[in-house]
């Protein structure tokens, strides 16, 4: 594929999956281990708030702090985030070390493109050590769009100085993926490891 100059990968879904004892959720065993009903924290929490935590708009903190003092006052916010992270953490190694040996093959930057608020996106560069294997991380709450807001992708743009079609993304999301290509960025919805095979090679200063 020539002129890509930067590789994108989503994160959840395709590079960190829930750990195997959690099941199709972090939040899967939340009632046994904390006492928490996530049906409760989606009804007071997520529903009402997320929108303005994962835009930038509010802190995660300020949000879920007074949340929890009324349906689980026996829980802190921090409590909460340790266990919400190291459950929804397991990064996919196998794939790593295929991106690193792909990366070695071309010399287009690999970066992150995810929606997150601003303390799970810096456990994931630092804590998770995504960093060690990327370029940059750009994430909502920094940007101040979500996707698939066009803004995200613009942003994006902007700070690599690059155009759309000088831009692969891979994304679990098909309404991400639609949105990408409206700004002319070639992008494939992912469906495993596999998805990187409809790629072909990247070559060397090909654009």
């Amino acid at each position: 594929m020539t002129g890509i100059r930067a590789v994108i990968f989503d994160v959840d879904g395709v590079l960190v999956t829930h750990q195997p004892h959690q099941g199709s959720s972090w939040s899967a065993h939340l009632k046994r281990d904390l006492d928490l009903d996530p049906s409760h924290l989606q009804e007071a929490f997520f529903l009402p708030h997320w929108g303005d935590i994962v835009s930038g708009r509010a802190s995660i903190e300020e949000r879920l702090t007074p949340v929890l003092a009324e349906i689980a006052p026996h829980l802190s916010a921090e409590n909460l985030l340790t266990y919400w992270f190291e459950a929804d953490g397991h990064i996919d190694h196998a794939l790593l070390d295929r991106l690193r040996r792909w990366r070695e093959e071309t010399d287009a930057g690999f970066h992150l493109a995810t929606n997150q608020e601003h303390r799970r996106a810096s456990y994931l560069w630092q804590t998770m050590g995504l960093n060690a294997h990327f370029d940059a991380i750009h994430y909502s709450a920094n940007i101040g769009h979500a996707k698939p807001e066009e803004g995200f992708y613009q942003t994006i743009e902007n700070r690599l100085g690059l155009a759309g079609s000088q831009i692969l993304l891979f994304d679990d999301q098909s309404k991400n993926i639609e949105a990408a290509k409206t700004r002319g960025w070639r992008a494939f919805i992912w469906e495993g490891a596999e998805t990187l095979e409809k790629v072909g090679d990247l070559r060397r200063s090909d654009g």
